[in-house]
């Protein structure tokens, strides 16, 4: 049986989905964080595709806030030079607090609008 914490993310999750959709021109930026690592993705919904993707596996120095930080801004350019300015975030289930709202705030330094 699932934790409690589990649950209520999942939750969250759910009612999230249910306002949230990404398409071409406005993909859907989805985070999710392991205990270790923080993973982006930039997902086109109606095409069922994933466009980019990014996580702070290789990023070896600093604290996990730092690599959430590094890995936002890493994803940002990386849509900025694919001509992706504007996303939907879905911060899948989590609070937007830590590590989630480092990686969105880098984001949108680097040229991301959501």
């Amino acid at each position: 049986m699932p934790s409690e914490k589990v649950l209520k993310r999942s939750r969250r999750h759910l009612k999230l989905r249910k306002k949230i959709r990404g398409t071409g021109e406005r993909p859907r930026l989805v985070v999710f964080r392991s205990l270790t690592d923080i993973y982006g993705q930039l997902v086109d919904d109606d095409a069922r595709k994933t466009l980019l993707s990014g996580s702070s596996l290789k990023i070896k120095k600093g604290s996990k806030i730092e690599k959430a930080k590094e890995t936002g801004r890493l994803l940002a350019q990386k849509a900025l030079e694919k001509k992706i300015t504007t996303v939907v975030f879905d911060r899948n289930g989590y609070k937007f607090h830590g590590r989630v709202k480092a990686f969105a705030e880098s984001a949108r330094e680097a040229g991301l609008k959501f």
